[in-house]
């Protein structure tokens, strides 16, 4: 997704994509937390969802672990959870290939 994230505490920026011709999705966002090399947290809203986005590192004897949480989801929010559930994954293996590049 198209960003402008900085992460500074506080930072507002937005996440876009367009899925379809004509047709932007926007998430609005906020840093909330920023430790480097450590834990990176964010606002989440869009589509009456508000959530947070934690990505934790942890140092491994071979590498490092990737923790990512998204928490806030209300019992109403099925449809979002649902989404959310199925996007990741795509994400996290768009960022394993990215990483396999940047060696």
């Amino acid at each position: 997704m198209k960003t402008d994230f900085k992460p500074v505490l506080g930072h507002k920026f937005k996440l876009t994509r367009t899925p379809k011709p004509d047709v932007d999705v926007l998430v609005d966002c906020e840093v909330l937390k920023v430790e480097p090399n450590k834990t990176l947290s964010y606002t989440w809203d869009a589509f009456g969802l508000e959530s947070v986005v934690t990505f934790t590192l942890t140092p491994t004897p071979t590498g490092t672990h990737l923790r990512v949480e998204q928490a806030g989801f209300g019992p109403d929010q099925k449809a979002a959870y649902k989404g959310a559930k199925a996007s990741w994954p795509h994400f996290l293996a768009a960022l394993e290939e990215l990483l396999k590049r940047s060696d």
